[in-house]
């Protein structure tokens, strides 16, 4: 088990930020780690990196104790903290090597992490002159040199526009297939993209722990049509298989539908049939984001 944590409690003074929560991860496995703002998740990564120590309960790992065994928790840890510190002044090849000698990997390693996490073509740079993309890189680039077993990344796409979006996903998504990776993030997207599991964590208790698959595979889906005016939702509660449908704001509606089959086309005749104008239709697949906030509200 690359990531074992049990009855793990976190106090700061009378403030509980973390109450007896339990989960695993094993390797190779992804695993997004949601939660609202406050809720506890850079406190749990700090315990897994041994930053900080838990006030109970028992976090391991590789096997190895988060209280007992510090050195050997950061040989197995890559981490990768929310406000990346990085030297501006440095090159990136002197600042990974700076941080090759403490960890006693030669220079060789310096060159296969600068190569797998996409920075030859900015590796003469100091990282001051980087983007905030190459920033982010250059972190991930550190926390892979000594090859750990676990990645601990906590929001590691945050500020990166669209395109550098895709190339750390992609990036941390080759990594994990080899390795168990634990990442922090409020982008529902990117957890779609990048992870096989999701742990919702809620002031301070764990509230969901599922498989994406199982989210992709509910029977539910959610339809959001505009047509030229309002209409009323006793109407499109005669369409087959409809749970709910909400007025969101105009004339646009989401319509919530016991099925993963696509309905759209369902919406369309129903338009036709009485000679409503469509002007969006748009499937919407809301499942982990309908979790997210029916569990942390």
């Amino acid at each position: 088990m690359s990531i074992e944590v049990s009855g793990i409690t976190k106090l700061y003074g009378n403030q509980k930020a973390l109450n007896n929560i339990s989960f695993k991860i094993d390797k190779p496995e992804v695993v997004g780690f949601l939660g609202p703002n406050g809720a506890g998740k850079s406190t749990m990564m700090k315990i897994l990196t041994t930053y900080l120590s838990p006030t109970d309960g028992l976090a391991k790992v590789n096997g190895f104790d988060v209280n007992l065994d510090k050195q050997q928790v950061q040989q197995s840890v890559g981490y990768l903290p929310e406000h990346n510190p990085l030297y501006l002044d440095l090159y990136i090849k002197e600042y990974l090597a700076f941080n090759a000698n403490i960890y006693n990997v030669g220079k060789q390693r310096i060159d296969e992490v600068i190569e797998l996490t996409g920075l030859t073509p900015e590796a003469r740079k100091k990282i001051g002159q980087l983007s905030k993309g190459y920033r982010q890189r250059v972190g991930l680039a550190n926390a892979l040199l000594h090859d750990p077993d676990v990645l601990i990344l906590d929001e590691p796409t945050t500020g990166l526009d669209p395109n550098q979006l895709v190339d750390i996903r992609n990036l941390i998504k080759t990594i994990g297939k080899t390795k168990t990776i634990f990442l922090s993030t409020h982008i529902m997207q990117e957890v779609e993209a990048m992870c096989d599991r999701v742990i919702i964590i809620n002031k301070g208790e764990i509230v969901a722990n599922k498989k994406l698959k199982e989210l992709r595979d509910e029977k539910q889906q959610v339809v959001i049509v505009e047509f030229d005016y309002r209409i009323e939702d006793a109407f499109l509660l005669k369409l087959p298989k409809v749970e709910q449908v909400v007025n969101t704001h105009d004339f646009v509606y989401e319509i919530t539908f016991a099925t993963n089959q696509d309905m759209r086309s369902h919406v369309f005749d129903f338009a036709h049939d009485n000679e409503l104008k469509i002007l969006q239709l748009n499937q919407k697949n809301s499942s982990l984001e309908n979790l997210f906030r029916d569990l942390t509200k």
